[in-house]
């Protein structure tokens, strides 16, 4: 399936540069804990791609990839004869997907820097688009949207995945409020980049059907984010993984971290299981078709 960017790194819309720092730092954490991540996960990864129509032999993007996931799964589920391409902003969030990649000896998927704003590739390329968890931080998310519709066949479909409301996901909350014990968090500014950016109903599905999606649809899903380790390890996790946290945490006195520790832990200890920790977990699945006119 030959199908090429027509570019590297691409300056319309780029993530600033303090953005694509903030997630650098990150990539240490998705490297280690892979696994785990791809398993918490899972069930998001499959709702994209039943929502998103995708089957074997297709051409797949996947846009804010990280280090190489949901692309990855969806390369196993479109097999050889198939293919998948992936962008992200981060150089060594692409890096890290290659390497992955080259291990696991996937030959049909392909990751590339660029930008989700002027997206390196013809109209009329894919099958399905997909983006976990990405376009909560995108700084256009309509223009995002629009040139996902562009790249995408006509009466194919895009497919994203966002977090539903903070207060019913303990994933996110659990270390949140035993670190605002001790350093209040401000709130973001009116849509701001955020994870929780598209929590309400509604909102993302607007974002599609304003960048010109057709039957742009929502539905929520309610899953268990399963991690197979200990309330410690876990803590150790969420900590590498969230920049916030990090930055939270650095700021504790030494004693501040001992009893931040400790509450955690006991926070966590509801989630805890003979297999590991699980948390109740809601995400929304907003997609959308391109007009088949188009």
């Amino acid at each position: 399936m030959a199908i090429q960017p027509t570019t590297g790194i691409l300056p319309c819309m780029q993530p600033d540069q303090e953005s694509i720092s903030k997630w650098r730092d990150c990539v240490p954490c998705y490297e280690k804990h892979r696994e785990v991540i791809q398993q918490m996960f899972a069930p998001v990864t499959q709702a994209l791609v039943e929502d998103g129509l995708i089957g074997r032999g297709q051409a797949v993007l996947d846009i804010a990839t990280g280090p190489g996931e949901p692309a990855l799964t969806i390369a196993a589920l479109v097999g050889p004869e198939g293919k998948v391409f992936a962008i992200d902003p981060v150089v060594e969030m692409i890096e890290a997907a290659r390497r992955a990649a080259e291990r696991l000896g996937f030959s049909n998927a392909q990751f590339d820097v660029a930008s989700v704003g002027s997206l390196p590739f013809p109209a009329n390329t894919f099958d399905a688009v997909t983006s976990r968890f990405g376009v909560m931080f995108f700084s256009s998310p309509v223009d995002a949207v629009s040139e996902m519709l562009r790249v995408l066949k006509p009466g194919r479909k895009v497919a994203l995945a966002v977090w539903h409301l903070a207060e019913r996901n303990p994933f996110h909350y659990t270390l949140s409020r035993v670190l605002d014990r001790y350093i209040p968090s401000s709130p973001p500014a009116p849509d701001a980049p955020d994870a929780f950016r598209f929590a309400d109903p509604g909102k993302l599905q607007h974002v599609l059907a304003d960048a010109g999606a057709a039957d742009p649809c929502e539905r929520l899903l309610q899953f268990t984010v399963q991690a197979p380790i200990s309330a410690e390890d876990f803590l150790s996790l969420r900590c590498e993984m969230s920049e916030k946290l990090r930055e939270k945490v650095a700021k504790l006195s030494s004693e501040q971290l001992t009893q931040v520790k400790r509450q955690a832990l006991e926070a966590l200890r509801s989630y805890s299981t003979d297999g590991g920790m699980n948390f109740p977990a809601e995400v929304l699945i907003v997609s959308g078709t391109k007009n088949a006119s188009a």
